[in-house]
């Protein structure tokens, strides 16, 4: 069973559906850069090799008993992690997206920043390369929207490559967004009065498969969105829980 290692302890969280593709080489090359560091593949219920891929790479393997989404993975991971004593976890994409070598940078921004959240941006040092046209839309629209609500700029508010602390882990062990998770987190952390905090990183195309944000599917992603940040707004007032 995966294990917190020192007092620092950091794992790697991989949510991953049918992923067969690319999960294998994202936790090798990982493994590269930081051997012996603990990973954990969150599988739903993929209908291709996701999980024994991941498990040949060396990684362990939470399989869900049934499909949750991306919001439901990543919450079943940092409850996991929550309960076994992790003081940091950085989320990876299973698509290759994400370079592995930002980890480090993650990891000392959460421990030298104060904040509970740091977000691997792509926008900071760059143009948001191997970003859809879809996503692109949706990623200039939430940063105005949240600038409203957060009264702080986030320039990448979709960007999955996050790290958190064990502050946001208690709290997101217990209750996270389910469908589109990023956005929704950043409105829970402000209602807390938590803190994040962005540091700029490289994105590469997807190594296989295809992302779920269509042209078609950007709408009803910006509506749902909108809805849970709404129902956010209200469920937390003031830094307290109603």
């Amino acid at each position: 069973m995966i294990q917190p290692r020192g007092d620092n302890s950091l794992m790697i969280l991989i949510p991953a559906f049918n992923e067969e593709g690319a999960v294998g080489s994202v936790i090798q090359e990982t493994r590269s850069y930081h051997p012996g560091l603990p990973i954990l593949v969150v599988d739903d219920c993929s209908a291709d090799g996701t999980r024994s891929i991941a498990q040949r790479a060396g990684a362990d393997v939470l399989s869900v008993p049934y499909h949750l989404g991306l919001g439901g993975c990543v919450q079943a991971g940092y409850r996991l992690a929550y309960d076994l004593g992790f003081e940091y976890v950085i989320r990876l994409d299973g698509d290759g997206q994400h370079d592995p070598r930002y980890i480090t940078l993650l990891l000392d921004t959460l421990k030298s920043s104060g904040a509970q959240m740091v977000i691997g941006s792509r926008y900071l040092d760059g143009t948001g390369e191997h970003t859809s046209r879809a996503r692109g839309i949706g990623i200039l629209f939430f940063r105005w929207f949240l600038g409203l609500i957060l009264a702080k700029k986030v320039h990448d508010p979709t960007s999955g490559y996050v790290g958190v602390n064990r502050q946001a882990l208690e709290v997101f062990a217990r209750s996270f967004p389910l469908e589109y998770p990023e956005i929704e987190a950043l409105v829970v952390l402000k209602r807390l009065l938590f803190r994040f905090e962005e540091v700029p990183v490289k994105m590469r195309p997807r190594m296989a498969g295809k992302s779920t944000i269509t042209a078609m599917r950007s709408f009803y992603y910006v509506a749902h969105v909108l809805l849970g940040v709404l129902v956010n707004i209200l469920k937390y007032q003031g830094g307290r829980k109603t």
